[in-house]
Formats: structure tokens, sequence, C-alpha cells
């Protein structure tokens, strides 16, 4: 029975997510599988990969071949790099104890660039916040001068409005006495004729 180490699709529409099975190669891609060892989304940035390493590793050695995709995602994690110290090992270029030290110092440089690359998109997502933020900042400066500007030019109408009302009231009643004045003179020279 040929064997492979494959993905089986799940989700909703638009939105993936993966497991990673053992499966018989004449299945159906969601159809029937023997073993369950991960899963994997593709989605996230990094993608995220939870894989029972252990067992993954024991079926390669048995002879179970990985899909294209697959293959990827055991070199990522470090299943094939450790198969293949695993058969130099038994070949007898170098011993268990060499194999682990290679095996380690490997895992920790993979651990170093995935760091390096979540630090590198934090920082871009810290500087795209900052860019948004001074940009909103900007429009609500300009914005409340705006604002301010149209409330000065307001107060100032509104003032002019208000300030020849006044000047119109006293000007008025200057010619409502000076009316009244020659009026008062025609009766005091009335009686005198």
């Amino acid at each position: 029975m040929p064997v492979k180490i494959r993905l089986t699709r799940r989700g909703r529409k638009k939105a993936p997510f993966y497991h990673i099975v053992i499966a018989d190669s004449r299945a159906p891609r969601d159809g029937r599988y023997i073993e369950s060892i991960g899963k994997y989304n593709p989605l996230t940035n990094p993608a995220t990969i939870e894989l029972d390493f252990d067992k993954a590793l024991d079926w390669l050695l048995k002879g179970a071949q990985p899909t294209d995709t697959c293959r990827s995602i055991l070199s990522y994690k470090g299943v094939m790099m450790k198969k293949h110290l695993l058969e130099g090992v038994k070949k007898g270029a170098f011993n268990e104890e060499q194999a682990e030290e290679k095996f380690q110092s490997w895992l920790q440089e993979k651990g170093n660039k995935i760091q390096t690359k979540i630090d590198g998109l934090q920082q871009g997502e810290d500087a795209d916040a900052k860019k948004r933020l001074d940009a909103e900042t900007k429009v609500r400066e300009a914005r409340a001068e705006e604002l301010a500007k149209r409330n000065a030019e307001a107060a100032a109408a509104e003032a002019k409005a208000n300030a020849p009302k006044e000047e119109e009231t006293p000007e008025v009643a200057d010619e409502v006495t000076e009316e009244k004045a020659p009026e008062a003179e025609n009766k005091e020279q009335a009686p005198q004729a």
C-alpha cells in the first residue's frame, strides 16, 4: 500500500486550514486517512504549523512519501534534516552525538531566522500604524484650523452685524431730537405773535 503524507482541507470557503495526515495515496483528498500528525494554517504570517515531530519522522523512516507542500512543511520544521542526519549515522559518516549537535545548531539558526522575520513584521506593522496616526493627526489639525478660521470669520461677521445696529440707534435718536427741536421753537414763537 503506497502511503503518502499530505494535506486534507478544512475550514470554510476562502478561509482554509489543513490537517497533515498519513493516508493511502488512492484515497480521496478529504477522505479516509490512517493518522493525523499535525495542522497547517497558511493564512497567518508566518504560517502556523503544529506538527508531531516524532510521528512524522517515524512515518518518513517507514517509507511514506510526502507531497510537495508537505515536504516543504517538513523541511521547515526540521523533520527532513533529522531524517538526513539519521541516514548519515546509518552509513557511518558520523555518530549520533555529532548528528544531534548538527541538528540542534540547525534548529537554533532556523529559530533565529523565524524570530527575525516575526520582529521585522512587527516593526513594519508598528511603522504603518505610526504613519496612519501621523496622517490622521495632520487631517485633524487641518480640520481644527479650518473650523477655527470659520468661527473667527463668523464672529467677525456677527460683530460687524451688531456694531452698525448700535451706531444707528444714536443717529436715529439725534435725528428725532433735531426734528422735535424745531417744533418746540415753533410752539414758543407762536404765542409771541
